[in-house]
C-alpha cells in the first residue's frame, strides 16, 4: 500500500472515531497506522486517526459467510472457484480520532498570518465536529507520521480510550508504526517510553505491558 494513498471512505462517524470501508478487500491500513481525512470547503478540518480495528464481513449482515474450501487445495483456490466472493465481502477499519488541523477561510488581510499558522499547527485533541460521511480516508505519508509523532500528546488519548482492543495493544502498535519511519527508531521508542513512564507512574503493570510490546 503506497503512502498517502486513498484507502477507504467514511461510512460511520462520531466526534471520537470513524469507520471507513476499504475500496479493496483485505487492503486495510495495519493496526496502529496513522490515517487522515482531508479538508473540504464544507468541512475545513483535516482529521487524524489511529487504526484500532479491522474487520472483514459479508455485505449482507443477515447472511454470514460459510466455509467453502473443503475440496480446495488452498485459500486462493476458493476465490478462483467463486470469484463473486469479492463482491459479497467487505473490509472495514475503525480509527480513533487523535488530532486535527484547521483550515478556516478568512478574507481579512490582518488575519492572514494567523491563519497560516493555524493551518500548519497540529492540535492533539478532538475537533469541533466529526468528519462527514463519504469523506475519503488516506494513509499518512512518512513525513506526516514523523510530524505527528514529534509530540507524544496523543498517548493520553490512547491510554484512556475504551475500545474493542486493549489500550495497551493499540498504544504499542501505534508507537511501532511511528518508530518505523523515524530516522532513529530506537531513540524514538526510548523517548516514548519515558513519556509513558510519566503517564503511567501509578500503574506499573500497564507500563510494563506496553514497553514489552514496543521493545525492538
Amino acid at each position: 500500500m503506497s503512502e498517502n494513498s486513498r484507502v477507504g471512505e467514511v461510512i460511520e462517524a462520531s466526534t471520537t472515531e470513524f469507520v471507513a470501508q476499504c475500496y479493496e478487500l483485505y487492503q486495510s491500513p495495519p493496526l496502529g497506522s496513522l490515517v487522515k481525512t482531508i479538508p473540504t470547503p464544507s468541512g475545513p478540518v483535516e482529521l487524524y486517526g489511529i487504526v484500532y480495528q479491522v474487520t472483514t464481513t459479508g455485505l449482507d449482515p443477515g447472511r454470514r459467510p460459510i466455509a467453502r474450501g473443503k475440496d480446495e487445495i488452498d485459500e486462493e483456490a476458493i476465490y478462483q472457484a467463486s470469484p463473486q466472493l469479492e463482491k459479497l465481502l467487505r473490509t472495514e477499519f475503525g480509527a480513533l480520532v487523535v488530532g486535527h488541523k484547521r483550515f478556516n477561510s478568512t478574507s481579512s488581510a490582518s488575519a492572514e498570518t494567523s491563519q497560516h499558522e493555524q493551518e500548519n499547527k497540529l492540535f492533539y485533541y478532538l475537533p469541533p465536529k466529526p468528519t462527514r460521511i463519504h469523506s475519503f480516508v488516506y494513509q499518512c505519508s512518512s513525513d506526516e507520521i514523523r510530524e505527528f509523532g514529534q509530540s507524544f500528546d496523543f498517548l493520553s488519548m490512547l491510554l484512556s480510550t475504551h475500545l474493542p482492543i486493549l489500550a495497551e495493544e493499540l498504544t504499542a502498535a501505534s508507537l511501532r508504526q511511528m518508530s518505523s519511519v523515524h530516522p532513529d527508531p530506537h531513540t524514538y521508542l526510548v523517548a516514548a517510553g519515558k513519556e509513558l513512564a510519566i503517564l503511567l507512574a501509578s500503574d506499573y503493570n500497564r507500563l510494563k505491558a506496553i514497553l514489552g510490546r514496543i521493545r525492538e
